[in-house]
């Protein structure tokens, strides 16, 4: 979808031809003591009359990004001897084209009929970054470290793909077009909420819900056959692994605990020593691996997530028994100390 937005006010087709003409006169030169009094004079006539030449100096501004595709469609023809000016492609210009209205109300057709490609985001952060941004269609989200997203905007639904990480959706409410996050486990369909999704592997997903509700669809990973949707709202959290798919209803303090991230914090609570280093592990992009001896070492508690020295020290600290070591390929090796 274009991000041509802007609907032309048509309810009194004179004073609309009047705002587009005085939009076009300021946009193209100034204007002289005698056309002043007569612009101020038109904007003392209606109270309306000043909120109508504001869209129309704003729609002159987006024609001169837009202007040219419309020209180069065929849409609005031009003499072959008017060639505008670098930024003059907006109403001042638009005139030659045979009356303002008539033109801008060409334009506007066309970005409205006209199939165009959808427009398309990129984001990304890198390792121990986090980083906020505001999507095109006013949805706002939160990347945790090493996530990437792709966004498509069509007339019909707003489309996500999350490759890799954790981003946090506030996403802005729009029934007519839905909005779908796509990761390699599974997918999440809202119109409009508030969400956290997390796949930090290739087989995991996990989702919960602040506001609003969402319907989650896991991926057929371990080729058992398609996977129900789950439908979840507020306080909620599903984690579907190739195996299985569980959903849990969890206090306030639960749902702050599994967005602490946001905060640059992380907790655990009971889970295995590999989940937990794993988790790190991807945040920092570093190579740490835990022995089997290991792994299903119970960790619990609240980390910061900037803070990997301190984590192993901490680790280290709550189960004497380990050792944390790095060999010479700068891999960090986590193992029992009795281990060779």
């Amino acid at each position: 979808m274009n991000n041509f937005t802007h609907t032309l006010p048509l309810t009194d087709a004179a004073s609309d031809e009047q705002a587009s003409l005085w939009a076009a006169r300021l946009e193209g030169g100034t204007l002289d003591a005698a056309d002043r009094i007569a612009l101020d004079t038109w904007l003392a006539t209606k109270p309306a009359h000043r909120a109508l030449l504001s869209h129309y100096c704003q729609f002159s501004a987006d024609l001169e990004q837009w202007l040219p595709a419309v020209v180069a469609s065929g849409a609005v023809k031009m003499p072959a001897s008017a060639q505008p000016s670098r930024r003059r492609w907006g109403l001042a210009w638009l005139t030659l084209a045979g009356g303002t209205l008539a033109a801008a109300t060409a334009v506007a057709l066309f970005f409205t009929l006209s199939p165009s490609a959808p427009a398309v985001e990129t984001l990304a952060t890198s390792v121990a970054q986090r980083q906020s941004f505001t999507l095109s269609d006013g949805t706002r989200v939160e990347l945790n470290a090493q996530t990437s997203l792709r966004i498509e905007n069509t007339r019909d639904e707003r489309r996500v793909r999350l490759a890799s990480g954790e981003a946090f959706f506030s996403v802005s409410k729009d029934p007519s077009r839905p909005f779908i996050v796509e990761t390699p486990t599974g997918s999440v369909r809202v119109t409009g909420t508030v969400f956290n999704v997390r796949t930090d592997t290739v087989s995991e997903l996990a989702v919960t819900v602040v506001a609003g509700s969402v319907q989650v669809r896991p991926s057929d990973t371990a080729g058992t056959g398609p996977r129900p949707p789950s439908s979840l709202t507020a306080g909620q959290h599903l984690s579907a692994t190739p195996r299985s798919v569980t959903l849990l209803t969890l206090t306030t303090e639960g749902v702050e605990d599994a967005l602490a991230w946001r905060q640059g914090k992380i907790v655990f609570n009971a889970v295995s020593l590999r989940l937990a280093v794993s988790r790190f592990a991807h945040y920092h992009g570093r190579g740490i691996t835990v022995s089997p001896g290991a792994e299903n070492l119970s960790l619990g508690g609240r980390y910061s997530l900037d803070d990997l020295t301190g984590f192993l020290d901490l680790i280290v600290q709550v189960h004497p028994q380990l050792r944390v070591s790095p060999d010479p390929s700068g891999i960090i090796r986590v193992s029992l100390r009795t281990e060779p």
